[in-house]
């Protein structure tokens, strides 16, 4: 797959985003419409029924800051992970979502864990960790700008502030790092020039032969080139001299 045809816009690219945007807006503007409260269908560890949580407690959020501070890193990530890994894009959606639920649901305290920052930590990780296992200087350009945006994330994997489902994040970013290394996405093929193949021999490039030890350019022509001095051939006009006139 060359460089141009991997990296295509596609309408996933758009798409995926705008509707987790908006289903997320949509529950929480249901919620206030409704004067319900949707925390009971989060993630409550070790018991049956909160199982139903690892697949919708990303859409439930607890307020409106919680709800706005989720939105920008979803929808940029999710953006991300459409454009440079489309072809195991779902995938990574929807093994991290299962994995990082689960395992909030087993080491997490007895409450519910609601947000989307889960699947953020899912994306972040992933798209980190990815690039810089592929080695492709692009991926690896993504991954540097997720660390220098995304970057204070990671001491939220850790139990630093009352509130905050840190187990999620941690079942997040444990996911990504395991999809980082199980999912083998197509990459686009390098153009490399003939000095970068480990079989490449100087004594054999054309271009190098026209240069000495010094670095001064020699011309060098070709036997075809070389214009070789003809013959020289002489011919001789004889004319007649007509007739005098007497």
């Amino acid at each position: 797959m060359s460089e141009r045809s991997y990296f295509k816009f596609s309408n996933a690219v758009l798409v995926a985003p705008l509707v987790a945007v908006i289903s997320i807006w949509t529950v929480y503007f249901i919620e206030l419409r409704l004067r319900i409260n949707l925390n009971d269908y989060g993630v409550y560890p070790m018991s049956l029924l909160g199982l139903r949580g690892v697949v919708f407690s990303p859409f439930i959020h607890g307020s409106i800051e919680h709800l706005c501070n989720n939105t920008i890193p979803l929808a940029l990530l999710l953006a991300s992970l459409f454009y440079f890994y489309r072809n195991v894009a779902l995938r990574v959606l929807v093994m991290g979502l299962l994995i990082s639920g689960l395992f909030t649901w087993l080491i997490g305290r007895p409450s519910y864990h609601i947000g989307a920052s889960g699947i953020i930590y899912v994306l972040a990780s992933f798209i980190f960790f990815k690039g810089i296992f592929t080695k492709y200087y692009r991926l690896v350009a993504v991954s540097l700008v997720i660390v220098f945006i995304y970057g204070s994330l990671l001491w939220y994997i850790f139990p630093t502030e009352e509130g905050i489902s840190w187990e999620g994040h941690l079942g997040g970013f444990l996911a990504g790092l395991a999809l980082a290394f199980l999912l083998k996405p197509k990459m686009p093929i390098t153009t490399k020039y003939s000095w970068e193949h480990a079989d490449y021999n100087e004594s054999d490039d054309e271009f190098l032969k026209h240069f000495d030890n010094e670095g001064n350019f020699i011309e060098h022509l070709e036997e075809s080139e070389v214009e070789t001095p003809k013959a020289l051939k002489i011919t001789y006009h004889y004319k007649r001299d007509s007739d005098k006139e007497l």
